[in-house]
């Protein structure tokens, strides 16, 4: 099935506002990449705003399905959480990762209230999913939970800047430590209950 046209543009543009910044890359050389008209790009993203905030929404949902998809594969949420630093670590193993494409979009094209609420919703959905991962677990209260998030928004940056994935390990065994502790309070608040 052939990609729509609002989809071909998106997928290049995308492509090319995380790979070069966005800021980098103009409107022209959207056009020349995806060989459509201006007036066609226009059409379908009325300005390039709408376009990075598009292709920030489309990293979104595919960020999260992947996440999903890490959710679904391991039962139990310790293994859950593991395999989530585990994945992000194989992705930071990569020449082409830049780091968040969510931060590195607020930090070029902060001004724009459309891309950044994009991000904020982004990091929000995120943070719930560590949280629902943590409830799975019997942990109701949510520092833990935001502990785990800055950790995972942590190994990002610091993959970023730093260019090493292995962050990204010790960002994953620190959440673990977290989980465990976490646990080990409740265990210990239920048997001084009972």
């Amino acid at each position: 099935m052939k990609a729509s046209i609002s989809d071909h543009i998106l997928t290049s543009a995308g492509a090319l506002f995380y790979r070069e910044g966005i800021r980098a890359v103009g409107i022209d050389r959207i056009v020349y990449e995806t060989n459509v008209a201006k007036a066609t790009l226009y059409r379908h993203f009325p300005s390039k705003d709408h376009l990075v905030a598009a292709y920030l929404q489309d990293r979104h949902e595919r960020v999260i399905s992947s996440l999903e998809t890490v959710l679904d594969e391991a039962p139990d949420p310790r293994d859950q959480l593991k395999l989530i630093f585990e994945r992000l670590h194989e992705k930071a193993d990569s020449p082409e990762f830049r780091g968040c494409a969510f931060a590195l979009a607020v930090a070029e094209h902060g001004d724009s209230e459309r891309v950044v609420a994009v991000a904020r919703a982004h990091k929000a959905t995120v943070s719930q999913m560590f949280a629902a991962l943590m409830a799975r677990a019997g942990v109701e209260t949510g520092q833990p939970a935001a502990h785990l998030s800055l950790l995972y928004e942590g190994a990002l940056a610091t993959v970023a800047v730093g260019r090493d994935p292995r962050a990204v390990l010790t960002a994953r065994d620190c959440a673990l430590f977290v989980f465990d502790a976490a646990l080990s309070l409740i265990k210990r608040a239920e048997k001084r209950i009972a």
